[in-house]
């Protein structure tokens, strides 16, 4: 019986003491495990905040990307605008010297033309002057001839007859036939034949 009891004992302290140590290893585990807990955490809150980061980062990127794009397309406008209005002002200039080169040529045009029908009106009056100063001798001619050769004239009370006889010229501003036998008359204000003599 003592054996019995000593082995109870035995038993109950080993277990004791088995269960201190396993107390200790317990405690121990858990120590790890939580700091395994706070180490991921600790990961994670660092993984965390450099997302975090990275995400700022990327936002102040793509402000600034997007605040330089709008910088530049500004100064692309500008220098767009600036190009369009020397552009505008080189046609102007341009349209200016075309207008100013097409004005010049019309007034040319109106000289030429002016001095052309000037030279026209000249040489018109001279032509007519010279014109009249030969008709005047002419008529002078005429009517001289006319006061020196005084032909007979013979009117006879005969109608003109249907037959057309020859126009062969003009007599005291009346035309002057022929008739079939070879005298000149013409038709008198009473619509009758006047012969002309031949005699002078």
């Amino acid at each position: 019986m003592k054996k019995v009891l000593l082995l109870c004992f035995l038993v109950v302290f080993s277990t004791t003491f088995y269960a201190q140590e396993t107390e200790a290893k317990i405690a121990k585990t858990e120590k790890a495990a939580q700091l395994k807990k706070e180490k991921a955490a600790a990961k994670k809150e660092a993984a965390a905040a450099a997302k975090m980061e990275a995400k700022k980062a990327e936002a102040d990127a793509k402000k600034e990307a997007a605040a330089t794009a709008k910088k530049e397309a500004k100064k692309a406008e500008a220098k767009a605008k600036k190009e369009t209005v020397k552009a505008e002002k080189a046609v102007n200039e341009k349209k200016g010297k075309v207008a100013s080169k097409k004005v010049e040529a019309d007034a040319k045009k109106e000289k030429a033309t002016a001095k052309a029908k000037k030279e026209t009106k000249e040489s018109a009056g001279k032509v007519v002057e010279k014109a009249k100063k030969e008709t005047k001798k002419g008529e002078d001619k005429v009517t001289s001839k006319s006061k020196k050769a005084t032909t007979k004239v013979r009117e006879t009370s005969e109608k003109a007859p249907k037959v057309a006889d020859k126009i062969t010229g003009e007599y005291n501003g009346k035309k002057v036939y022929t008739g079939p036998r070879g005298g000149k008359y013409y038709i008198n204000s009473n619509g009758n034949k006047t012969y002309i003599s031949d005699d002078k």
